[in-house]
């Protein structure tokens, strides 16, 4: 009898605790522990580090640097301690998480037979799984991983010529039998998980494009059962052990980080919770004057230092929306040899939407420009790549090179001078090209062409129904957002995360195009959405690393020059006041704010060229009137939401079922990141080296690093910048319609049971009372959760 669906299972059983890993030029953060949030969170880190051999919790001097500036209440954090069971000083309880840590590091594992299977197959994956870099690449991709691997491995000298590597069977099942056919079937699922873990950048690397798909995958394909194939033959070909060994340890202090990090979450938590229900007790109802002009920003936390600043130059409205601007799409260019994925990988794109030109005049310009930069690079490609030419290549054009690193190293400032006037001279795409929306029936692609009239509709209404948009000015903004940075293999990671890792601009321009469309509006307007005849959408892109906000304002009529030229100089005003709040959360001089973060964009040596989306905490689900009183610090994602315009709760579904699972997935980036960097991140960016365009490896190889690098999240070595908290999220609704919410999706109440981050409801019917979400639907009036226990919201009422 067959044992392959007995292995199929068992490997599919086994990669449920495999994270996924995107390519490092579209990065997409997200959970390393993904696979784990199925069971309670302290449960989740300790299995965790059992398996992958990574830490949990913030380490002792991470906290007591917290409690000695006040981010940890001590009344707070004597409840939590109290309730783990432990009445000693917070100090001493500190002192003791140190001593046991100290105690517990080794001196490092001596080289072993499975450390050589490591090393080969680091080499052969970065060589199967290249994605472009390699100038000579590796024969037999074609047909699979582990067929490549079978017709080459002979040449490896690496590869042991014993065992089952010897004749390897045609089929990988066949060879994966092989090897553990002697061990029970009940240690196979054990035996696999091991075998995942051991090199878990490659297999969620691996794990999400077989998931995905895609060109690459499907031109060179592999899968886990092909990789787990050359693994087991590996190992037995060394003699290697395949069983865990069992001796994991358990951290005995884990329940004191834990209180810890409760109580520094509660903290940071009361205060948020404070301000939203403050705010929600003076919102005044009565109708506000007609803005001059309203910004929709990407819920992004860079996204909340630049709407202050433009609130505070004239009478606009900004708005927090998931920034691919809820139509999912592949987007490309004009001139972009592949479509990108512009929507959040928690969704599928439904649409394919390209650039055409619409100038011919400006497009030949663009031409002309791209066409010697192309033919300069691929010149350079080919000496650089030439085993004849290369050495001559250096020699000639070695003294260029070398002033061009001077002048970026010396005088980066001026370098951005020189590429903005460079770029005056060059027409951008935008100019002379509009996204293609209209439905289209010729396609040579499985997604269909542009939108129809009816999605057109769909995704304008939703967009403002989740909004709560209920008044529209003469200009309406939609900002998308993208990083301008040198040298930095991680600038995706900077830009919009709702995009998939890619700009947000044309997502942008998308529903610009769309909002424009006359057929559209009309229907919105039939649709109670009182659009005035005089609105017009604009498309923009802030730059998260300078705050410049670029309006893509082509097709403005010249009735609204006045309002734009006005949006623009105050743009440029509040552009100051966010670079230098930015500037000074750097280290640096906040009267230079402009000059400053121009000079980190364009420095080819600077490994911070701006934060990201360190220090992110919080999400606030409301009107903009609840936040617009207060400096949140860049550390909240803000999505609108008007919850007396959603009376079935769909707008508010949407956004719980979205935008709160990404920015949770987000945030548990960030956080195991930091609190293990060696396990979960990057390591530090000067001993990075990027390998086939789809990581990094620290040193010259390895396994792929999976998260964040070090300068993304440490102010210095040992103090970081992101405090490494759970989602605290924040919605402003009644109590009853969330709950409603969360009982017809279980895959978000698991992900609260469990721990994965924090639901607290401003609800404005009740008084403005805050309820906090404990656990089967239950909730706890804030002010009374040290004394009462958990109710549910039909009790909450009674008690009412």
């Amino acid at each position: 009898m067959s044992t392959d669906p007995v292995i199929r299972d068992s490997i599919d059983e086994a990669a449920a605790t495999v994270g996924s890993l995107w390519p490092i030029h579209s990065f997409v953060t997200a959970n390393p522990l993904s696979g784990f949030e199925d069971r309670p969170f302290g449960d989740a880190v300790e299995q965790a580090a059992a398996l992958l051999g990574g830490r949990g919790y913030p380490r002792a001097r991470t906290f007591r640097t917290a409690l000695e500036r006040g981010h940890i209440d001590r009344a707070i954090l004597d409840e939590e301690l109290a309730e783990a069971g432990h009445d000693d000083d917070p100090e001493a309880l500190l002192d003791r998480m140190a001593d046991t840590v100290d105690t517990e590091a080794g001196d490092g594992d001596t080289d072993t037979a499975t450390d050589h299977v490591d090393r080969v197959l680091t080499k052969w994956l970065s060589a199967f799984l290249d994605e472009g870099s390699a100038h000579w690449p590796m024969p037999n991709r074609e047909a699979g991983f582990y067929a490549a691997f079978r017709d080459v491995a002979e040449y490896d000298s690496d590869v042991p010529d014993e065992g089952i590597v010897a004749d390897l069977p045609d089929a990988p099942l066949d060879a994966i039998e092989a090897v553990v056919a002697s061990s029970p079937e009940e240690k196979w699922v054990p035996i696999l998980e091991e075998q995942l873990a051991a090199l878990p950048g490659w297999t969620g690397f691996i794990n999400r494009r077989t998931d995905e798909g895609g060109v690459w995958q499907s031109t060179y394909p592999i899968s886990l059962e092909g990789y787990l194939a050359v693994r087991l033959a590996l190992l037995d070909a060394l003699d290697a052990p395949l069983e865990p060994d069992g001796d994991a340890e358990v951290d005995a202090t884990s329940d004191v980080a834990l209180a810890f990090l409760r109580a520094w979450e509660a903290t940071y938590r009361n205060d948020l919770v404070g301000a939203v229900a403050a705010e929600s007790r003076s919102i005044d109802d009565e109708t506000a004057d007609r803005p001059d002009a309203q910004l929709v920003f990407c819920i992004d936390t860079r996204s909340e230092v630049i709407r202050r600043h433009i609130e505070s130059t004239g009478e606009y409205e900004t708005h927090g929306y998931a920034g691919f601007f809820g139509v999912p799409m592949k987007y490309q260019g004009y001139d972009a040899d592949v479509a990108v994925d512009a929507c959040p990988p928690i969704l599928d794109p439904q649409h394919r939407v390209t650039d055409v030109p619409t100038d011919d005049d400006t497009r030949a310009r663009y031409d002309r420009w791209s066409g010697v930069r192309e033919a300069a690079d691929e010149l350079v490609e080919i000496l650089e790549a030439n085993a004849t030419t290369a050495y001559g290549y250096v020699e000639t054009a070695g003294s260029g090179y070398g002033l061009s690193l001077v002048a970026r190293t010396l005088a980066p400032g001026r370098v951005h001078d020189l590429i903005d006037a460079a770029a005056g001279l060059v027409p951008s795409r935008h100019e002379f090209c509009e996204p293609l929306v209209d439905h289209r029936h010729a396609n040579d692609s499985d997604l269909p062409a542009g939108l129809t009239h009816e999605k057109k509709v769909e995704y304008a209404a939703t967009a403002f129904e989740l909004m709560g948009f209920e008044e529209f000015g003469r200009l309406v903004v939609f900002a998308g957002h993208a990083s301008e940075t040198a040298n930095n293999p991680y600038d995706s990671s900077l830009d919009c995360g709702a995009c998939a890792g890619n700009p947000g601009g044309p997502s942008a321009r998308v529903l610009a195009a769309i909002c424009n469309d006359g057929a559209v509006t009309t229907e919105l307007r039939d649709r109670g959405f009182d659009i005035p005849e005089d609105t017009v959408f604009v498309a923009g892109q802030h730059n998260t690393t300078t705050d410049e906000v670029e309006l893509f304002a082509g097709g403005v009529p010249e009735s609204h020059a006045d309002d734009l030229e006005q949006l623009r100089t105050d743009l440029a005003t509040a552009r100051e006041g966010a670079s230098a709040e930015r500037a000074e959360s750097l280290g640096s001089d906040g009267a230079t704010g402009v000059r400053e973060t121009e000079r980190r964009a364009a420095d080819w040596a600077e490994t911070r060229p701006e934060w990201g989306l360190a220090g992110n905490a919080g999400f606030v689900v409301g009107p903009r009137e609840l936040t617009s009183d207060c400096d949140l610090d860049g550390r909240a994602f803000l999505h609108s939401y008007d919850w007396s315009s959603d009376p079935d709760g769909d707008a508010l579904e949407a956004i719980l079922a979205g935008p709160m699972v990404v920015t949770q997935w987000i945030n548990a980036q960030y956080y195991f990141s930091t609190v293990d960097n060696a396990a979960y991140g990057s390591g530090s960016k000067v001993t990075q080296n990027p390998v086939g365009n789809v990581g990094v490896y620290q040193g010259n190889g390895g396994d792929l690093m999976t998260g964040l690098p070090l300068q993304s999240l440490m102010a210095a070595d040992d103090e970081p910048y992101h405090q490494p908290l759970r989602l605290s999220t924040v919605v402003h609704a009644p109590v009853e319609r969330v709950t409603d919410v969360l009982a017809d999706h279980g895959e978000l109440t698991e992900r609260l049971d469990n721990d994965w981050l924090s639901l607290t409801v401003v609800d404005p019917t009740r008084d403005h009372r805050a309820f906090h979400y404990e656990a089967s639907l239950e909730w706890t009036p804030l002010s009374e959760r040290t004394e009462a226990a958990p109710e549910t919201p039909a009790q909450a009422v009674a008690d009412d």
